[in-house]
């Protein structure tokens, strides 16, 4: 982003966004020019519909020193700074209706503008869940795509750890940079930062506060070509993103669940009205745009087919691992016949091979 004057109106203008002042639409229309917000005529002012309060932050110069401000703290990270007038900002938010009017930005910041898949849902997910978000992430991201979702505990947690382990992640912030949420996936934003990106549009040292995440939500959409979600209630922040990836264009998916499971009904609800049943990361691929989808479904292919070499061991304990669920390392220890501490060096070979992944708790699975 550029300095000067140019770098005080946005994020100026920005302030007004993120305070619940006005929507960023209605800001690129009424400021349309730096003049307006940076020496504005009582006239303009007046004839523009905002609140009284909002004209007072405007003339009073509070916005201008909030936003002088942090420019002196951007100097001091390691953060990019893009405003929606720059050559950098990604074309896929620049069209939705209220696009962001500034992006910081943590990590590889070529990765906003690379193709990507958003995965979102429950922050309390079954073991069914905890499977599927980290399976598909890892093969979306084995396939050169960039995996989207929030940073929030449960599926946007395991959507971004999956992904870290085959390629690149994207995390959507619903605080500012300086604000990680929640507190214990502040290591896990810096592993995102090193091998991806970690975007916010709020001001360095905002809270979490919840009118954020609405905001977060249509950024999380924006930025992909399609919206998964992986295990929702009827009443969740994961079905208002999906509601926000379906106005904005974007291809609406699911995974399927069980009926008698609550965390099913919502994305049995979308499957039931229109949303792509998914089952498989090839179900993902074949419905994005060209030419991401062939370039995709390709590499896939090619990652399924490049079976490593395998010892007669390691081949006896892949076939003993369960297809679609996880096993712990006592189970499978008896299921086998193999005992835990050597069955353990197996394992650690077939991870080296890329073969089986390791879960919290001894718990392993097949990788794909």
């Amino acid at each position: 982003m550029r300095t000067g004057d140019d770098q005080v109106f946005w994020l100026a203008l920005n302030y007004l966004v993120t305070d619940g002042y006005l929507s960023a639409g209605k800001a690129l229309r009424y400021f349309d020019s730096e003049d307006k917000l940076l020496k504005p005529e009582p006239g303009y002012l007046n004839s523009c519909p905002l609140s009284f309060l909002a004209k007072q932050k405007i003339l009073s110069g509070e916005l201008l020193d909030r936003a002088g401000l942090e420019v002196e703290k951007l100097k001091g990270k390691e953060y990019t700074l893009l405003s929606f007038k720059d050559s950098g900002y990604p074309e896929l938010l620049r069209e939705i209706v209220e696009p962001p009017l500034v992006l910081y930005a943590y990590g590889q910041i070529e990765v906003l503008n690379l193709a990507g898949v958003a995965i979102v849902g429950s922050r309390h997910p079954t073991g069914y869940g905890r499977l599927l978000a980290d399976r598909l992430a890892d093969e979306l991201a084995a396939c050169g795509l960039v995996v989207i979702s929030g940073l929030a505990r449960g599926i946007d947690t395991l959507a971004h750890q999956g992904a870290l382990r085959s390629g690149k992640t994207l995390a959507v912030l619903g605080s500012g940079l300086d604000r990680i949420y929640p507190r214990e996936n502040r290591l896990l934003a810096e592993k995102i930062a090193a091998k991806g990106l970690v975007v916010s549009e709020f001001p360095l040292d905002s809270e979490p506060l919840g009118f954020h995440f609405p905001l977060r939500n249509r950024v999380l959409s924006g930025l992909s070509l399609a919206c998964l979600v992986v295990e929702a209630g009827l009443k969740s922040g994961a079905l208002i993103t999906a509601g926000l990836a379906l106005d904005q264009g974007r291809e609406v998916m699911a995974v399927p669940g069980p009926v008698t499971s609550e965390l099913s009904g919502g994305t049995n609800f979308l499957i039931k009205h229109g949303a792509k049943l998914v089952e498989s990361a090839e179900d993902i691929v074949s419905e994005l745009p060209f030419p991401w989808n062939e370039a995709a479904l390709n590499r896939l292919t090619s990652r399924k087919q490049a079976s490593p070499e395998l010892s007669q061991q390691e081949k006896k304990v892949l076939a003993a691992l369960p297809e679609k669920e996880v096993i712990h390392i006592d189970e499978l220890s008896d299921k086998i016949h193999l005992p835990v501490s050597e069955l353990l060096t197996v394992l650690l070979s077939l991870e080296m091979k890329e073969t089986v992944v390791q879960e919290p708790g001894k718990f392993f699975r097949r990788r794909y």
